[in-house]
């Protein structure tokens, strides 16, 4: 298998399922201003939507949008443990928060990357919204579960915890936001995430720590 990526962005969630998993995966680095990829390809002849993540499968077919590699990368290695079984609430579930991540919360966050400054009453009306959809998260946590879905790890924490992890690239302090905070660091210390994080450069390799 063959990952598109950008540094810290959505597409990190794959990588860290990946690496999850224990999948044996190449990766090639996109650059979506340029359109190009690391090795000089077009970027759009491999992915037309132009944005990443995708995730190049055996015999050339390419599957994008974030929550279909998840779901697609975990149901083909359902002993890694990482969705619900189909047909069930906690399947529903899974979705619902893969679904709010990308709609709601990853679209909070977009002005913010979009290479231009926010400014005056659109500036308060962004970071009004981004509150918003944190308090959401701050709520799904409030019965002190350790995982978004309950007690174990599933995909839908790789892609939550990769869009709240934004919070450090915008300055933005979670301390108000207490369950979110102890979440973000508890899938931070994650040994996939870690790794994955490290391999994108995200943070120091552990021997220079």
């Amino acid at each position: 298998m063959r990952l598109y990526y950008k540094p810290g962005a959505c597409s990190l969630s794959s990588r860290i399922v990946l690496t999850e998993i224990g999948l044996a995966f190449e990766t090639i680095r996109v650059d979506t201003e340029t359109g190009l990829t690391e090795t000089g390809d077009d970027y759009r002849a491999i992915n037309p939507k132009g944005y990443v993540p995708a995730l190049e499968l055996e015999g050339g077919v390419v599957l994008t949008e974030n929550p279909a590699i998840l779901q697609f990368l975990a149901d083909a290695h359902p002993e890694a443990g990482l969705v619900p079984a189909s047909g069930g609430l906690e399947r529903a579930r899974l979705q619902e928060w893969l679904n709010f991540t990308s709609a709601e919360l990853h679209k909070a966050f977009s002005p913010y990357f979009r290479g231009q400054p926010l400014t005056g009453a659109e500036r308060e009306q962004v970071e009004d919204r981004l509150a918003r959809r944190i308090a959401d998260v701050e709520r799904g946590l409030g019965d002190g579960r350790d995982y978004i879905l309950g007690d174990r790890f599933t995909v839908a924490d790789a892609y939550l915890f990769v869009v709240l992890n934004w919070s450090g690239f915008i300055g933005l302090d979670l301390s108000r936001w207490q369950n979110v905070a102890a979440y973000r660091a508890r899938i931070a210390a994650r040994p996939s995430v870690r790794e994955a994080m490290r391999q994108e450069k995200l943070i120091a390799d552990e021997a220079a720590e």
